[in-house]
């Protein structure tokens, strides 16, 4: 089996100049400095030298800012640094993540010479009273466009989403993923919205002008987008905000529903439908049940909580593995 690595390089704030109201990059990412050439090779190297796999494919992941709209320059140095690895062998490409309107052709054709094989968009939302109400700085229609040209160059696509913004619905959260889906994006992550420090979002919600989604609700939602994704093989690479120090520790996050095990929590409410399904369709007083390996955690359920809304149901529960 191939695993798949990615070696993240964090570039926060390096060239956006809009304030999207969400936004504080450098307390999202966790980093707070531009990285220098040499600390970028010495991620690179130190992250290689982990991997275990034999048979693996390695990429180089520039997140964090829109790495397009750094002066050309400084992108073609970024990526000729990672050059040498591809050479070797040691990577077989870059990723990278940007804005819908720092998209063009010129660029599309450097990145395609650079080796750059992944390009991801912080789309947030295909609506465009979200994106406005957010400052996002684009519409929709320019989500659109840009996808088109990336995957017209024969790029990967990833369109990120972001749900419980300012003006967002559940409706609008399900017709942004189908939107994604549509758009023809190869990959996607489901970030929850939080408040950060030093937001307008932070001065929204103190003023009482924004309420994030609960946790509950905001597991509510991702469980009805996730299966969209999957059902459409968009392969959804994050579930989830990132926990970085800031997050964990509470110094950092305001508001909203952050939670370490996040995608595990989808996943057991996923669940938690389904087996409740089965189990208002079953006589007697045993509960069996076997499951995909990857699955079972899930089945059972986030401090087993599926599990143990069975054994008020049934006298006797078993979970096994599908053979």
């Amino acid at each position: 089996m191939i695993k798949h690595y990615t070696i993240p390089i964090f570039t926060p704030e390096l060239a956006c100049p809009f304030q999207c109201v969400f936004c504080n990059q450098e307390k999202i990412s966790g980093h707070q400095s531009i990285p220098t050439n040499s600390e970028i090779i010495e991620t690179i190297e130190s992250h290689l030298s982990t991997f275990k796999a034999v048979e693996k494919v390695v990429e180089v992941g520039f997140f964090g800012g829109s790495f397009t709209g750094i002066p050309i320059e400084q992108q073609i140095n970024y990526l000729q640094i990672v050059d040498k690895y591809i050479k070797s062998g040691d990577v077989q490409g870059i990723r990278l993540s940007t804005r819908p309107d720092y998209i063009d052709d010129e660029i599309l054709m450097m990145l395609k010479k650079h080796h750059v094989t992944t390009i991801e968009l912080g789309a947030q939302s295909f609506n465009n009273d979200v994106l406005k109400k957010t400052r996002r700085g684009h519409t929709a229609k320019q989500i659109e466009q840009a996808a088109a040209a990336i995957k017209s160059y024969g790029f990967k696509l990833g369109l990120q989403m972001m749900i419980g913004l300012p003006g967002d619905t559940i409706d609008r959260a399900i017709s942004t993923a189908k939107k994604i889906i549509e758009n023809k994006a190869d990959c996607t992550r489901i970030y929850p919205a939080v408040v950060i420090k030093d937001t307008l979002m932070h001065k929204w919600f103190q003023l009482g002008k924004y309420k994030p989604l609960s946790l509950e609700n905001a597991v509510n939602w991702t469980k009805q987008i996730l299966p969209l994704f999957e059902e459409a093989r968009v392969n959804v690479i994050r579930v989830g905000l990132h926990p970085s120090e800031g997050l964990v520790t509470g110094e950092e996050l305001v508001a909203g529903p952050f939670h370490q095990s996040f995608k595990e929590l989808v996943l057991t409410a996923i669940w938690g439908d389904r087996l409740t399904k089965i189990a208002n369709n079953m006589d007697g007083n045993r509960f069996e049940i076997s499951v995909p390996a990857k699955e079972l955690n899930y089945a059972i359920g986030y401090k087993s909580v599926n599990r143990n809304m069975l054994l008020e149901m049934f006298d006797y529960v078993e979970f096994g593995v599908e053979n």
